[in-house]
Protein backbone atom coordinates (compact mmCIF):
# COMPACT_ATOMS: atom_id res chain seq x y z
CA UNK A 1 0.00 0.00 0.00
CA UNK A 2 1.75 3.10 -1.25
CA UNK A 3 0.13 6.72 -0.56
CA UNK A 4 1.24 9.49 -2.45
CA UNK A 5 -0.57 12.31 -3.19
CA UNK A 6 0.39 16.21 -2.08
CA UNK A 7 4.06 15.03 -1.89
CA UNK A 8 4.06 14.75 -5.50
CA UNK A 9 3.15 17.95 -6.64
CA UNK A 10 5.39 19.57 -3.79
CA UNK A 11 8.28 17.78 -4.99
CA UNK A 12 7.46 18.91 -8.47
CA UNK A 13 7.21 22.64 -7.03
CA UNK A 14 10.45 22.03 -5.58
CA UNK A 15 12.14 21.02 -9.13
CA UNK A 16 10.35 24.08 -10.99
CA UNK A 17 11.98 26.01 -8.59
CA UNK A 18 15.17 25.03 -8.89
CA UNK A 19 15.14 25.30 -12.65
CA UNK A 20 14.26 28.72 -12.29
CA UNK A 21 16.62 28.96 -10.31
CA UNK A 22 19.35 27.48 -12.65
CA UNK A 23 18.57 28.85 -15.81
CA UNK A 24 17.34 32.44 -15.10
CA UNK A 25 19.66 35.46 -14.10
CA UNK A 26 20.00 35.87 -10.49
CA UNK A 27 21.32 39.70 -10.80
CA UNK A 28 23.60 41.85 -12.34
CA UNK A 29 26.56 43.14 -11.18
CA UNK A 30 27.90 46.55 -11.76
CA UNK A 31 31.59 47.48 -11.92
CA UNK A 32 33.00 51.02 -13.13
CA UNK A 33 33.77 49.79 -16.34
CA UNK A 34 31.10 47.03 -17.53
CA UNK A 35 27.72 45.66 -16.29
CA UNK A 36 28.23 41.85 -15.69
CA UNK A 37 25.04 39.34 -16.02
CA UNK A 38 24.91 37.18 -13.12
CA UNK A 39 23.70 33.62 -14.05
CA UNK A 40 24.64 29.66 -13.18
CA UNK A 41 26.33 29.54 -15.91
CA UNK A 42 28.60 32.49 -14.92
CA UNK A 43 29.22 36.57 -15.50
CA UNK A 44 28.51 37.87 -18.88
CA UNK A 45 29.22 41.00 -20.02
CA UNK A 46 25.91 42.39 -20.93
CA UNK A 47 25.28 44.44 -24.42
CA UNK A 48 26.75 44.47 -27.82
CA UNK A 49 30.36 44.96 -28.04
CA UNK A 50 31.79 47.67 -30.37
CA UNK A 51 35.32 47.89 -31.16
CA UNK A 52 37.50 46.37 -28.88
CA UNK A 53 35.28 45.99 -26.11
CA UNK A 54 34.95 42.95 -24.24
CA UNK A 55 32.15 40.59 -24.56
CA UNK A 56 31.02 36.89 -23.78
CA UNK A 57 31.84 35.39 -19.83
CA UNK A 58 33.87 36.99 -18.22
CA UNK A 59 34.56 34.32 -15.39
CA UNK A 60 32.41 30.99 -15.34
CA UNK A 61 30.82 29.54 -11.96
CA UNK A 62 30.64 25.73 -13.05
CA UNK A 63 30.28 24.70 -9.76
CA UNK A 64 27.28 26.34 -8.85
CA UNK A 65 25.50 25.63 -12.18
CA UNK A 66 26.87 21.84 -10.78
CA UNK A 67 24.95 21.68 -7.79
CA UNK A 68 21.90 24.09 -8.89
CA UNK A 69 21.25 21.22 -11.56
CA UNK A 70 21.08 18.44 -9.02
CA UNK A 71 18.93 20.51 -6.70
CA UNK A 72 16.59 21.11 -9.55
CA UNK A 73 16.96 17.10 -10.52
CA UNK A 74 16.73 15.29 -7.37
CA UNK A 75 13.14 16.19 -6.52
CA UNK A 76 12.01 15.44 -10.28
CA UNK A 77 13.58 11.88 -9.51
CA UNK A 78 12.66 11.88 -5.88
CA UNK A 79 8.57 11.78 -7.28
CA UNK A 80 9.17 8.05 -8.58
CA UNK A 81 10.56 6.85 -5.56
CA UNK A 82 7.36 6.55 -3.94
CA UNK A 83 7.07 2.89 -3.28
CA UNK A 84 10.45 3.22 -1.38
CA UNK A 85 9.29 5.97 1.24
CA UNK A 86 12.73 5.58 3.45
CA UNK A 87 14.78 6.57 0.88
CA UNK A 88 12.47 8.95 -0.59
CA UNK A 89 12.65 10.18 2.71
CA UNK A 90 16.58 10.29 2.74
CA UNK A 91 16.63 11.54 -0.95
CA UNK A 92 14.53 15.24 0.35
CA UNK A 93 16.93 15.69 3.05
CA UNK A 94 20.05 15.50 0.62
CA UNK A 95 18.08 17.89 -1.88
CA UNK A 96 17.62 20.14 1.29
CA UNK A 97 21.45 20.06 1.13
CA UNK A 98 21.58 20.97 -2.54
CA UNK A 99 19.65 23.71 -1.89
CA UNK A 100 20.90 25.36 1.01
CA UNK A 101 24.69 24.64 -1.23
CA UNK A 102 23.50 25.96 -4.43
CA UNK A 103 22.42 29.77 -2.06
CA UNK A 104 26.04 29.65 -0.52
CA UNK A 105 27.98 29.12 -3.30
CA UNK A 106 25.35 31.64 -5.10
CA UNK A 107 26.06 34.13 -2.34
CA UNK A 108 30.15 33.59 -2.24
CA UNK A 109 30.49 34.35 -6.35
CA UNK A 110 27.91 36.98 -6.02
CA UNK A 111 29.23 38.82 -3.43
CA UNK A 112 33.48 37.82 -3.53
CA UNK A 113 34.32 37.33 -7.24
CA UNK A 114 34.13 41.01 -7.97
CA UNK A 115 34.88 42.94 -4.35
CA UNK A 116 37.99 44.00 -4.91
CA UNK A 117 37.14 46.04 -8.25
CA UNK A 118 34.27 48.29 -6.48
CA UNK A 119 31.51 45.79 -7.84
CA UNK A 120 27.84 46.28 -6.70
CA UNK A 121 25.23 43.84 -7.12
CA UNK A 122 21.64 43.89 -7.76
CA UNK A 123 19.87 40.21 -7.09
CA UNK A 124 16.81 39.41 -9.31
CA UNK A 125 13.32 38.39 -7.94
CA UNK A 126 14.26 34.50 -9.14
CA UNK A 127 16.56 34.60 -6.64
CA UNK A 128 13.71 33.59 -3.85
CA UNK A 129 13.39 30.32 -5.55
CA UNK A 130 15.89 28.26 -3.66
CA UNK A 131 13.48 29.39 -0.70
CA UNK A 132 10.49 28.13 -2.02
CA UNK A 133 12.19 25.04 -3.32
CA UNK A 134 13.31 24.65 0.51
CA UNK A 135 10.02 25.34 1.59
CA UNK A 136 8.32 22.54 -0.33
CA UNK A 137 10.90 20.22 0.02
CA UNK A 138 10.14 20.14 3.69
CA UNK A 139 6.66 20.02 3.49
CA UNK A 140 7.08 16.90 1.13
CA UNK A 141 9.64 15.59 4.17
CA UNK A 142 6.62 16.05 6.56
CA UNK A 143 3.73 14.50 4.26
CA UNK A 144 6.66 11.15 3.24
CA UNK A 145 6.68 10.53 7.02
CA UNK A 146 3.38 10.74 7.71
CA UNK A 147 2.11 8.31 4.69
CA UNK A 148 5.19 6.11 6.32
CA UNK A 149 3.74 6.55 9.51
CA UNK A 150 0.02 5.48 7.99
CA UNK A 151 1.21 2.76 6.48
CA UNK A 152 3.21 1.03 9.35
CA UNK A 153 0.18 1.89 11.36
CA UNK A 154 -1.60 -0.32 8.58
CA UNK A 155 1.00 -2.88 8.88
CA UNK A 156 0.44 -2.96 12.55
CA UNK A 157 -3.12 -3.96 12.34
CA UNK A 158 -3.06 -6.37 9.66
Amino acid sequence: MVIQRWQSVLLLIAGVMMACFTFASLGQVQLPQYSLNFTTFGFEIEGQSTGSALSGYVMYTWPMFCVSLLATLLPLINIFLYRNLPLQKMVCLIEVLFILAAVGIGCFFGYQSFADQGAYVSWSSIIIAPLLAFFADMFAYYRINNDYKLIRAADRIR
